[in-house]
């Protein structure tokens, strides 16, 4: 089977993190893949893993007919069998380079807490939470799947040697000092407030004790992020929080630490590493996992919405500080979530089931085309809505850049459920 993975883009991030380490997965099965996009820091890991890179044309209001043209022209020059589009930007470029009569199949990830309304409902589609597929199917879609975001076990071991200490000097952080790491894009969409909430959480340990966080990564709030992290170094007379920017490799910053915060694909891969899990979540939502807390994350995905921000921070330092005063708790919660994801999220797992569900769309294509027209003039009818929607938004200063992240099925979800509980 030929394979074109076209991620939403090449900037470090979770969901095209799992695109290009899935792809390669399932090139070691023995199938031909290429990885489409535009040029990025990625690209050089797609190289790596030993996938072929196609760079496609400059982006530009999305979906870009310059995309759409180049891509038709691709899939026809490779013989491709499937296209399979990471995010609503390229399942709607995927999906009108090959409508009419282009033989390849298109399939769709989303691992966005939401799927976009407008990706044709007849697109085999996979998710990340078994919340959000059943939220899809009863939206109308005809094929959902569950693919849960996988995690190379090989390369996010412990076991393995990252040059912590190399990496904690460079920064001016302390090798031996309890130390809690966050990988996460910088974005104010379902981001920002957790981490200011962790760096608000940190200055006031270090009232007490010693501390130290670091945060890697990058994005459109990194600004704030820094204003935030000089003042509470500043607070404390010494600096504890190390802002360690966007990282080619970012294991060391997982292996340095003693715990983990995040949510999504960087929450497993914390997992992966075998350090204790803060999930964080937004509405003042943090929970450790454990056995106990498992089954919501399994349901729900690694994110969380809380009753709102009143006490957040003391209730992530309340966690931070039992892990940090109970060493064998903390051993025991991260031999737990090694072993979760060496059950569940193995990446050699997820390659053997994104396999099946191409064949399943492919089979199901080749007995004969469904009826396009009606689910194409549905999905333009929503998608002409929302770019309404985002124009004017845009005008009042309401628009969220991570729009299908800003709004959650299970915020939604919470919010369905409160008002059923108010009536």
């Amino acid at each position: 089977m030929k394979i074109l993975v076209y991620p939403h883009d090449m900037a470090i991030g979770g969901s095209q993190l799992n695109a290009i380490e899935l792809a390669a997965a399932v090139q070691n099965l023995g199938h031909e893949v290429v990885v489409y996009g535009q040029h990025g820091p990625l690209v050089e890991k797609i190289r790596a893993l030993g996938l072929e890179f196609l760079q496609s044309p400059a982006v530009h209001r999305r979906p870009t007919p310059g995309i759409v043209a180049d891509l038709r022209r691709t899939v026809k020059k490779h013989g491709i069998d499937v296209v399979h589009a990471y995010e609503w930007p390229p399942a709607l470029e995927a999906a009108l380079a090959c409508a009419g009569r282009s033989r390849a199949v298109v399939s769709a990830t989303v691992m966005s807490m939401s799927v976009a309304p407008f990706i044709p409902a007849n697109m085999p589609l996979l998710v990340g939470t078994a919340q959000i597929a059943a939220a899809e199917r009863e939206f109308g879609r005809e094929s959902v799947g569950l693919l849960e975001p996988p995690v190379d076990t090989e390369l996010n071991d412990p076991a393995l040697d990252f040059e912590t200490a190399a990496f904690l000097a460079r920064m001016g952080a302390e090798e031996g000092l309890f130390t809690i790491s966050i990988v996460s894009r910088l974005a104010h969409e379902m981001k920002l407030e957790g981490i200011l909430c962790a760096i608000a959480a940190v200055e006031g340990m270090n009232k007490k004790a010693a501390v130290q966080l670091v945060i890697a990564g990058d994005g459109p709030a990194r600004a704030e992020v820094a204003t935030h992290v000089a003042a509470s170094n500043k607070a404390m007379g010494v600096q504890r929080i190390f802002l360690a920017g966007e990282l080619d490799d970012p294991r060391p910053a997982y292996a340095c630490a003693d715990a983990s915060i995040g949510m999504g694909g960087s929450a497993l891969r914390a997992m992966a590493f075998g350090l204790p899990l803060v999930v964080q979540g937004e509405d003042g939502f943090w929970e450790l996992l454990d056995e106990d807390t498992v089954q919501t994350f399994l349901w729900q995905g690694w994110y969380g919405v809380g009753a709102g921000t009143d006490g957040a921070q003391e209730k992530l330092m309340a966690i931070l500080e039992r892990l940090m005063a109970e060493p064998q708790l903390r051993a025991h919660l991260g031999r737990f979530a090694r072993s979760l994801v060496l059950k569940r999220f193995s990446l050699e797992g997820a390659a053997v089931r994104q396999l099946a569900f191409y064949q399943s769309a492919f089979d199901s294509a080749s007995t004969g085309r469904r009826p396009e027209l009606r689910h194409a003039a549905r999905a333009a009818g929503r998608f002409l809505r929302y770019s309404g929607e985002q124009f004017w938004a845009k005008l009042a200063r309401r628009y969220a850049s991570d729009d299908f992240n800003a709004t959650p099925v299970a915020a939604r979800t919470l919010a369905t459920a409160s008002q059923s509980e108010g009536c």
